[in-house]
């Protein structure tokens, strides 16, 4: 079978971290962009960090940027999301995707708006709470 499989999510006070994973079957993601997207009760979806095939760029929203830091092992195929200093408004599910050459920058494929994308995960769930 072909799929994304996010991991790593769960329940976690403000102030936080929490590492979530996604790893790849059925497919290798050496020569594929990969973005982390989150969506929360009641809005819409929003890319939170996308990274490129070479890892030459990477693109962070700006309510996450120093505080979250993508990077991808094409070893293991598999992607990762180090989420720090995690806040309230950080809840959401959290999907892993992964596609193989519609966006030219990692900008656009997480601002676009689109949502496009040769794969999606199914999705892990973040809560930050005290």
């Amino acid at each position: 079978q072909v799929q994304l499989v996010e991991s790593g999510g769960g329940l976690v006070q403000p102030g936080g971290s929490l590492r979530l994973s996604c790893a790849a079957s059925g497919f290798t993601l050496d020569n594929y962009a990969i973005g982390w997207f989150r969506q929360a009760p009641g809005k819409e979806r929003e890319g939170v960090s996308c990274i490129s095939v070479s890892e030459s760029s990477t693109y962070y929203a700006d309510s996450v940027k120093g505080r979250f830091t993508i990077s991808r092992d094409n070893a293991k195929n598999t992607v990762y999301l180090q989420m720090n200093s995690l806040r309230p408004e950080d809840t959401a599910v959290y999907y892993c995707t992964a596609d193989g050459g519609r966006y030219s920058t990692v900008q656009a494929m997480c601002t676009s708006g689109a949502h496009e994308f040769d794969y999606w995960g199914q999705g892990t769930q973040v809560t930050v709470s005290s």
